[in-house]
């Protein structure tokens, strides 16, 4: 049986997220008796794959509404029926579901997430206890990660707007940056028009230009 402790050192040593999502995530699994564990970052999540949206969106999913209102790991069995469970995700190795917070700078940017399947015991306080400590080590690893990165383009804009300035290169738009970063669309029109003012710039095709300028 994998120790906390160990898991705690192993978090601090990981030198990338792809590290975290795949050996971390196993031990993970190990822990907790696990059916499945997975690592998500929201910025990393495809808007292509719509079955993970969908599974990890607040409006359809009771267990991501209360991660995003609280910052808290929750249990399926902590905020809706089983049998309104059992309508909302069906699947057999989804029966038990246990989901935890990744916080950089006041705001959810990830989710891990463990299920158990039908038969095997559902997750416990203990558990949720567990996953709360591992939950403020992979936090700590963010922002340390973060605070190791140069800066990208400037020091102008915050992490958070940097992010949107991002997706805007990539030709996303407003409600898609909205959905990939889990807030709402008025909060990134407002975002966008802080950015032009910091940078002094009057659109998208600007700010793109002359982030990338500075960034040569």
């Amino acid at each position: 049986m994998i120790a906390l402790q160990t898991l705690f050192h192993a978090i601090a040593q990981a030198k990338d997220e792809e590290t975290l999502r795949s050996h971390i995530s196993a031990e993970m699994s190990e822990y907790f008796s696990a059916t499945r564990c997975g690592l998500f970052f929201f910025a990393q999540i495809s808007l292509v794959d719509k079955a993970l949206q969908i599974a990890l969106s607040p409006q359809h999913n009771p267990v991501a509404r209360y991660l995003l209102e609280r910052h808290a790991p929750v249990h399926e069995a902590l905020v809706v029926e089983p049998k309104t469970w059992k309508l909302i995700c069906p699947r057999a190795d989804h029966w038990h579901v246990m989901a935890g917070p990744i916080v950089s700078n006041g705001e959810l940017v990830g989710v891990i997430g463990l299920t158990r399947q039908q038969g095997m015991p559902a997750f416990n306080s203990q558990n949720l206890t567990d996953l709360s400590a591992l939950c403020l080590h992979i936090s700590t690893w963010v922002a340390m990660a973060q605070l190791q990165q140069p800066l990208l383009q400037t020091d102008r804009l915050t992490p958070r707007e940097m992010q949107i300035a991002s997706l805007v290169a990539q030709g996303q738009t407003n409600a898609e940056i909205s959905a990939e970063l889990w807030i709402t669309e008025n909060s990134v029109k407002q975002a966008l028009k802080r950015m032009f003012r910091k940078l002094e710039v009057s659109s998208r095709a600007h700010m793109v230009a002359k982030l990338s300028t500075v960034s040569k």
